[in-house]
């Protein structure tokens, strides 16, 4: 009836508000959702209107897919015939009876007036009319589905504002990659360089086994290399960038991708011998954290 789909980036934390008067009633909605796992749902309605709840939970849930979201209904009924006001005949029969007892017991002459009675408590008992649960349901979805509207709104804004950061960390870190992919190969160089010194000092004017120096560089060149691991992790970064570039609810897709990027890093800082390349490894992870802190927020 009133459901859209949306393809954007959307933000978990969001506000809407709509206000309307339909059929005499002034009709009041407000959503608003903070951070959730999945879909939670609680509305305040007016009691005598507490079917919506579930009609309004289904309502929401076709445009939100996670988030803890709270609906607030709120209903001012301006009909005239919305409210009656019944005598209660009982009462009244018993305090006029009583009044005209007095009159004749304490010889107090009976000038009951109907002014009288207006004020006296509990005489009148207000009676509010029973609304048609059809006719409100339609009207409180129609405000609610303007409420929806604004709430999307802000959703999708500030979903953009997070894919846009995500997306500057996630180039800040492709730049890193490409520090540690350029300063690797070296590692192994001066490593080579440190044992032709090592063994010149110890031995001097002694050849040294060139093929013996092949092997041990090629040992520590497969100990130390992290070019499976910087391949791994620039695919990781290209999955991230395409699934906020194609939207949706990709909020749990994107947690499971930052938990692989945080474990290529570890393994490549595990293996780097290099201080460059370890303190690269440590802004790496940290923009990582904060890529992590970020999604949890998207739908």
């Amino acid at each position: 009836m009133f459901g859209r789909v949306s393809i954007t980036v959307a933000s978990m934390t969001g506000f809407g508000r709509a206000k309307d008067t339909i059929g005499g009633m002034d009709i009041t909605v407000e959503i608003k959702s903070v951070n959730h796992r999945y879909f939670e749902f609680f509305a305040k309605t007016p009691r005598m209107a507490q079917f919506l709840e579930e009609k309004l939970k289904s309502f929401c849930q076709e445009r939100i897919s996670r988030g803890k979201v709270e609906v607030t209904v709120i209903i001012d009924n301006k009909n005239d015939d919305a409210v009656e006001l019944e005598i209660n005949k009982v009462y009244a029969d018993a305090y006029i009876s009583a009044l005209r007892q007095m009159s004749v017991v304490y010889s107090i002459p009976n000038d009951l007036k109907l002014s009288d009675l207006v004020g006296v408590s509990d005489l009148f008992s207000v009676k509010r009319q029973e609304l048609d649960e059809a006719i409100i349901t339609e009207a409180v979805l129609s405000v609610a589905d303007k409420a929806l509207d604004n709430f999307i709104e802000m959703r999708r804004v500030e979903g953009e504002r997070l894919k846009a950061d995500v997306n500057s960390r996630a180039v800040f870190i492709l730049e890193k990659v490409a520090f540690v992919e350029e300063k690797s190969p070296e590692t192994v160089k001066a490593y080579r360089e440190r044992i032709e010194q090592r063994v010149k000092e110890l031995l001097e004017n002694v050849q040294i086994d060139e093929q013996r120096l092949l092997t041990e560089t090629a040992i520590f060149a497969d100990r130390v290399a992290v070019d499976e691991e910087t391949v791994r992790l620039r695919s990781h970064i290209k999955q991230l960038n395409d699934m906020l570039n194609e939207g949706g609810v990709i909020g749990r897709k994107l947690d499971f991708i930052v938990q692989e990027m945080n474990r290529e890093a570890n393994t490549i800082g595990s293996k780097c011998q290099n201080l460059e390349i370890g303190q690269t490894v440590v802004d790496i992870k940290s923009e990582i954290e904060k890529i992590r802190e970020q999604i949890q927020n998207i739908e």
